[in-house]
C-alpha cells in the first residue's frame, strides 16, 4: 500500500504562506517591455541625433532623450509592482477568510460546553447564596434566646400600653389607630419592598406596613429616595456592601457617630457614589428628600432596636431599604 505524502494543515492566520518566486511572470513582462522600449529608444535617438547642432539645443535635446528613455519604463515597473502587490493582498485575504471561517467552525463546535459553562456559574451562584444564609445563620444562633417570641408574633415598633390607648379611644378615632400591630417580619419584608409584581407576601407586608403611622412615613421617604436614585441608573440589588456586625448597628442606634461606626458605610461602589454625591450638590429637591429618608430611618431603627435580636437586625440590614441608608449616609458623611 502506497504511502501518502504528508498533507497540508490548514492554520488560518498562521499557516505558513506558499514562497512565491523571486521572478514572475509579472517582472518578466516588465522587463521584456522595457529592454524591447529601451532598444527602440535608443536607436531611434542614435539616428535622430547623428546630424549637429547648437550646444544648447544639444543639452535640451540629451534631457528629453532621458526623459523619453526612462519615463515609460519607470512607468511599467510601477505597474509591475502594483500587479505584484495586488496579488499579495489577495493572498493575504484569502487566508483571513480561511481563518475567520475556522475560527467560527471552532465557536460553533464549542457551543456544546455552554452547559458545562452554564453549570459552573449555576455552582457559585448557589455558593454565594450559601454564603449570605451561613452568615445570617451565624447571627441568629448568637442572639437565640430561651422563649423568644417568633418574627411573625414580635411587633416591630413597641407600641404603648394596650390600657393608655384604649383610654385614648373616642368617636373618630383615625383608621390607623385601630390597625393590627406591625410584626418584625412584615416591616423586614416592607423595607425591602415585592421583588416581582406577582409577589404576593410581599404586597400583603407593605400593605400591612403602610397601615402603620411612623413606618409609613420611613417607607415613603424610602420610594421617594429609590426611585430618584434610579434615575441615575443607580440600583440596590446592583449593591454589594460589607456587612457590618449587629453590634455596630446598635451604637449607631444608641447614638455613636464617627470611628466606632463607620463599618456602616459598606458600599464601595465608586460610580454609584459619585452619582449621588454630584446629585447631592446640584439637586436641592433629591438633597432634601436624602435628609428626610435619613432622618425617618434613623429615629425608625432607633426604635426598633430595643427588641431586635441580632438575626432581625442582620435581616433588616440586607433590605434594599437598608442598602439605600448605607449609601446616602456615606454620601452625606453620617458615618463619620
Amino acid at each position: 500500500m502506497a504511502t501518502e505524502g504528508p498533507k497540508k494543515v490548514e492554520l488560518g492566520v498562521y499557516q505558513r504562506p506558499e514562497e512565491e518566486p523571486r521572478i514572475t511572470a509579472t517582472e518578466m513582462i516588465a522587463a521584456v517591455l522595457s529592454l524591447v522600449w529601451l532598444a527602440l529608444t535608443s536607436g531611434y535617438f542614435m539616428i535622430a541625433s547623428s546630424g549637429s547642432g547648437p550646444d544648447d539645443l544639444a543639452s535640451i535635446r540629451f534631457v528629453m532623450i532621458l526623459i523619453a528613455i526612462f519615463m515609460p519604463i519607470a512607468m511599467i515597473w510601477v505597474g509591475a509592482l502594483a500587479v505584484r502587490a495586488s496579488r499579495t493582498m489577495r493572498e493575504e485575504s484569502r487566508r483571513l477568510q480561511a481563518a475567520i471561517s475556522a475560527m467560527r467552525q471552532s465557536y460553533l463546535s464549542g457551543q456544546g460546553g455552554g452547559t458545562s459553562n452554564a453549570t459552573v456559574e449555576k455552582k457559585l451562584e448557589e455558593i454565594a447564596a450559601a454564603q449570605r444564609k451561613t452568615e445570617s445563620t451565624l447571627a441568629m444562633f448568637t442572639s437565640i434566646r430561651p422563649g423568644q417570641t417568633p418574627p411573625e408574633d414580635k411587633l416591630a415598633i413597641p407600641a404603648p400600653m394596650l390600657v393608655e390607648e384604649q383610654a385614648s379611644l373616642a368617636l373618630g378615632t383615625p383608621s390607623e389607630s385601630l390597625a393590627p400591630p406591625l410584626s418584625v417580619a412584615d416591616f423586614i419584608k416592607a423595607m425591602n419592598f415585592p421583588e416581582t409584581a406577582d409577589d404576593k407576601e410581599g404586597f400583603r407586608a407593605l400593605r400591612r406596613a403602610l397601615s402603620d403611622r411612623k413606618v409609613s412615613q420611613l417607607i415613603h421617604a424610602a420610594q421617594d429616595v429609590l426611585t430618584l436614585l434610579s434615575q441615575d441608573g443607580i440600583y440596590m440589588d446592583d449593591l454589594r456592601p460589607d456587612r457590618a456586625k449587629p453590634e455596630v448597628w446598635r451604637r449607631f442606634a444608641k447614638g455613636e457617630r464617627g470611628h466606632a461606626v463607620a463599618p456602616l458605610g459598606g458600599v464601595r461602589d465608586r460610580s454609584s457614589l459619585a452619582l449621588a454625591s454630584a446629585r447631592m450638590k446640584q439637586d436641592a429637591i433629591f438633597r432634601d428628600a436624602v435628609h428626610h429618608f435619613l432622618r425617618k430611618f434613623d429615629k425608625t431603627f432607633a426604635e426598633f432596636e430595643h427588641s431586635a435580636t441580632d438575626e432581625e437586625i442582620a435581616a433588616l440590614t440586607d433590605t434594599r431599604t437598608a442598602r439605600g441608608f448605607m449609601l446616602l449616609g456615606r454620601v452625606t458623611g453620617t458615618f463619620d
